[in-house]
């Protein structure tokens, strides 16, 4: 056995006559609090990378293709479907699902509210499970069935504002482009909820075939395509790869100004307030380890202290100053690994409470979702606890070489 890692668990084991100091206790809850605090940060900034990432794919899938020129508040400029450009998007590697759409704004128009809307048509083709795993009530509007359906999808927040329920038929106006408004009625078929309020407030679906009527398209003529591809990372070297592959090939003379987007530049305001949490995350996790090294050093340097006379007998006995060293680097050692665990059930009960009950609520205008997200990764979690730990003892190594300074002959003296 380590002879100094020997030494360290002997003067750490609880004994009726070697309890821990004041300090020690102290330097683990320090440890313990830090290490909790990172955690919740970390998983946080994580549950919140996750959620809006998937969220806001599943409302603009991970890339969509539309001619530039688009105003969706008034009307897109019509893309035409073609055998050739298909194939050209599913050539550029990785698709999972390509799914036509059409937009067009207008605005719903109850007996309690006239609110403004953006109404979205797809087909068949359309993965609707994203929604259909917030439906709050009803169930998604048939689309791309032999006969086409005016069935409606509202957000949640749109049917209370508009006191609309499931199964109501409402109003929708459109203004054209001569001025003149459009009138059309929908049956309510669903409604849904997925806390994220700057899309639930706007977005509502129905068949392709109902938009592409009120846009003027022909069968064969869409707003643009959503595609959904098997790793989501890759969103925007597969854009790039699409942007040149429609500018080089037959369908760029034919589409000018079709362009793919990833959604992370798509909806860029909201990925760069995310990155702005990486920035508070990095913040954090300095504090609390600046927080937690002052307290192991404390609590090391009143070890050091109070083993004075040990020191002494060590020295006296032969032992060099960097074995001595590493003896109260491994009791340090120890004190950190017990404060990381301790910060762990601390820390990880924090997040199992808040994924299981929703005990922080959040103002959606400011944080984008109604909760506050955790997620646990096994990757980030080990490399923190590693990281601390390492970090922690490494950094301890300036207070522990003042056991070069302790004389043995003074020590012994001292302490006799």
């Amino acid at each position: 056995m380590n002879l100094e890692w020997f030494i360290a668990c002997r003067i750490a084991r609880r004994t009726p006559g070697n309890r821990p100091g004041v300090m020690v206790r102290i330097a683990v809850a320090a440890v313990a609090l830090s290490m909790a605090v990172m955690i919740v940060a970390l998983a946080v900034i994580m549950g919140f990378r996750r959620e809006i990432t998937d969220r806001v794919a599943g409302f603009s899938a991970h890339v969509a293709v539309s001619d530039r020129r688009s105003d969706p508040a008034v009307g897109s400029c019509p893309v035409r479907r073609t055998d050739t450009l298909e194939s050209l998007m599913r050539t550029a590697g990785g698709t999972e699902r390509i799914a036509p759409y059409a937009v067009r704004g207008g605005v719903v128009k109850s007996a309690d509210a006239i609110l403004g809307l953006l109404l979205k048509g797809v087909d068949g083709s359309y993965d609707a499970s994203f929604f259909e795993r917030y439906l709050v009530e009803g169930s998604f509007p048939r689309v791309g069935d032999s006969v086409r359906t005016k069935e409606l999808l509202l957000s949640r927040e749109v049917a209370r504002r508009a006191r609309i329920a499931v199964g109501d038929r409402v109003e929708l106006l459109f203004l054209e482009e001569d001025g003149a408004l459009r009138r059309d009625r929908f049956k309510v078929s669903g409604i849904y909820f997925t806390g994220m309020d700057s899309f639930d407030s706007v977005l509502a679906l129905t068949d392709l075939r109902n938009v592409q009527r009120l846009c003027g398209f022909s069968p064969d003529q869409v707003a643009g395509y959503e595609i959904t591809l098997r790793r989501p990372e890759q969103a925007q070297e597969y854009a790039v790869r699409l942007n040149d592959a429609l500018f080089c090939s037959g369908a760029g003379r034919e589409y000018p100004y079709l362009a793919a987007a990833d959604a992370q530049r798509a909806h860029a305001g909201v990925f760069d307030w995310l990155r702005t949490h990486d920035v508070n995350a990095a913040v954090v996790l300095a504090i609390m380890t600046v927080v937690a090294l002052f307290n192991m050093s404390v609590a090391l340097l009143t070890l050091v202290f109070e083993r004075t006379r040990m020191i002494g007998l060590l020295k006296t006995l032969g032992m060099g100053n960097g074995a001595i060293r590493r003896v109260f680097l491994w009791r340090a050692s120890l004190t950190v690994v017990r404060g990381v665990a301790w910060g762990n059930v601390l820390g990880l009960g924090i997040c199992l409470l808040q994924r299981c009950f929703h005990l922080i609520r959040l103002d959606p205008e400011g944080y984008v979702l109604s909760e506050m997200p955790v997620a646990f990764g096994f990757g980030w979690w080990l490399a923190l606890n590693a990281g601390v730990v390492a970090v922690i003892v490494a950094l301890l190594v300036v207070p522990a070489s003042l056991i070069a300074h302790v004389r043995p002959d003074e020590a012994i003296r001292y302490n006799s």
